[in-house]
C-alpha cells in the first residue's frame, strides 16, 4: 500500500509538472477577470511558471501603484484551448499611464498596468518580467470576455443624428456598433461620464498585441479591453471613445454619447478636450487595411465636424501633466488628427499606422466635400451627323 501511494504521488507530481504549476500564486476572479499574483523575490526579475488556468482570451500585467512605471520588459506565453500548444513568448506594451485627471485617476483600486494582449481562447499562462525597477504588487490579469451576462451581438444600431456646428464640414456620421451590441456590462460602470467643453483633436491609437484575429472576434476583443480597463486598471469605463477593427467596423467606446465631449482615458496629459480612436491590432510591423484607414478618417471628420473644425488643420493644446514628453502647462501645437506618440512618449500607434496619418487627414478633409458627378461622355463626332 505504501509503495502504491508513493507511485501515485510521484505520477501526480509528474503530471502536474507537465502542466506547469509552480510556486504560490494566489488566484481570484471577478466579472470575467481571473488574477494570479506574481511571486515576489528578486527586485529585477519576476516570473510565473507555466500553469493551467481558468479560460481566458486576453492577458495583461498590473501593479499596485497607478503612477509607477514598469521600467523593463513583460513577456507572456499562453496555451491554446483548441490545440494545447504553447505560443512563443510575446511582449506586452508597457507604455500605458493612468489618466491625469477625472474619475479614472481618483477611484479606489486604480492600478498601473500594461496594454492587454488578445490571445484567443486559452487555458494556460507563463510570465516573465525584468527591469531596473519593478513595481510592487505585480499580478497577471486573465480576461474572459465570454463570461459576462451579455453575449456577442452583431447588429449595428444607428445613433441619433446630431447636427454639426455652423460652418462645419458636412461629413456623414459613420455607422457605429453601440455598446449594447458588443456586450458592455453597464453594471460595472459605477460613475456617470465626465464631460469637457468640446473636442479639439483626435488621438489615433492601436491596441497593440496581435493582428491574428478574425473580424468576427472584434466584439469580444472590445469587450475584453473594456473588462481589462475597468476590472484590471480600476478605471470607470473603457478608455477609448471609438475602436475600429481591420475590417473597418467602428465600435462605440466610452459611454456618454459619441456626439458629446466625453472625458476619456487615452493620452496621458491630453485627455481633456480630445477624443480617441484605437485600431485593433499591432501596427509596429503590420500594415493597416484600407477599410481601417477609411473608418478612422470618417469618425474623425464627423466628430471634429460637430465643432466646425477642419480635420486637416492644427490646434494648440495645454499639457495637463508632466508626461515625459511635455511639461505641465506647456502649450503644444498638434494636428487635429494626431498619433498617440505626438502627445506622449510611446511607439503607439505603431510606425505603419503613424505613417498613414497624412493620408487619413486627407481622407477626413475630403469627407465633407460634395462628390463631383461624373460627366456624361460625349458622343464621338461622326462625319455627316449634322446632316441627318
Amino acid at each position: 500500500m505504501t509503495r502504491l501511494l508513493l507511485r501515485t504521488a510521484v505520477a501526480t507530481a509528474l503530471a502536474l509538472g507537465a502542466l506547469g504549476p509552480a510556486g504560490p500564486a494566489l488566484a481570484s476572479s471577478s466579472d470575467g477577470v481571473h488574477t494570479l499574483r506574481v511571486p515576489g523575490g528578486d527586485p529585477h526579475e519576476r516570473s510565473l511558471a507555466p500553469r493551467t488556468t481558468e479560460p481566458f482570451s486576453m492577458v495583461g500585467i498590473t501593479w499596485d501603484d497607478p503612477d509607477a512605471a514598469l521600467d523593463g520588459t513583460a513577456q507572456v506565453r499562453t496555451r491554446s484551448r483548441a490545440s494545447g500548444e504553447w505560443s512563443a513568448w510575446r511582449a506586452l506594451d508597457t507604455d500605458v499611464r493612468t489618466p491625469e485627471t477625472g474619475p479614472d485617476r481618483h477611484r479606489a483600486g486604480v492600478r498601473g498596468g500594461t496594454q492587454p494582449l488578445w490571445t484567443g481562447p486559452s487555458d494556460g499562462v507563463q510570465v516573465r518580467v525584468a527591469g531596473s525597477r519593478l513595481p510592487a504588487g505585480l499580478r497577471v490579469d486573465l480576461v474572459d470576455p465570454e463570461s459576462g451576462p451579455d453575449g456577442v451581438h452583431t447588429e449595428v444600431v444607428e445613433p441619433d443624428v446630431v447636427a454639426p456646428a455652423a460652418g462645419a464640414p458636412a461629413a456623414d456620421r459613420p455607422a457605429v456598433t453601440p455598446r449594447s451590441a458588443w456586450g458592455a456590462d453597464e453594471s460595472l460602470v459605477k460613475d456617470p461620464p465626465t464631460y469637457t467643453t468640446d473636442t479639439q483633436a483626435m488621438f489615433v491609437h492601436h491596441t497593440a498585441g496581435t493582428n491574428d484575429y478574425a473580424c468576427e472576434e472584434s466584439a469580444s476583443i472590445v469587450r475584453g479591453v473594456f473588462l481589462y480597463h475597468v476590472r484590471s486598471n480600476g478605471w470607470n469605463d473603457i478608455g477609448y471613445h471609438f475602436l475600429v477593427d481591420k475590417c473597418g467596423t467602428v465600435f462605440e467606446g466610452r459611454a456618454g454619447g459619441i456626439d458629446k465631449p466625453v472625458l476619456g482615458a487615452h493620452t496621458y496629459g491630453f485627455n481633456t478636450a480630445t477624443s480617441s480612436i484605437s485600431v485593433l491590432g499591432d501596427y509596429t510591423t503590420a500594415t493597416t487595411s484600407t477599410a481601417a484607414r477609411e473608418s478612422v478618417a470618417k469618425v474623425a471628420a464627423w466628430k471634429l465636424g460637430l465643432y466646425g473644425l477642419d480635420p486637416t488643420g492644427t490646434t494648440v493644446l495645454t499639457a495637463g501633466a508632466d508626461n515625459g514628453k511635455y511639461k505641465l502647462g506647456q502649450k503644444v501645437t498638434l494636428h487635429r488628427i494626431s498619433g498617440h506618440r505626438d502627445g506622449y512618449p510611446t511607439a503607439c500607434p505603431g510606425q505603419h499606422l503613424y505613417d498613414d496619418l497624412p493620408e487619413i487627414r486627407a481622407l477626413a478633409g475630403n469627407a465633407g466635400k460634395p462628390t463631383e458627378p461624373a460627366s456624361e461622355p460625349s458622343e464621338p463626332w461622326t462625319e455627316g451627323v449634322l446632316g441627318r
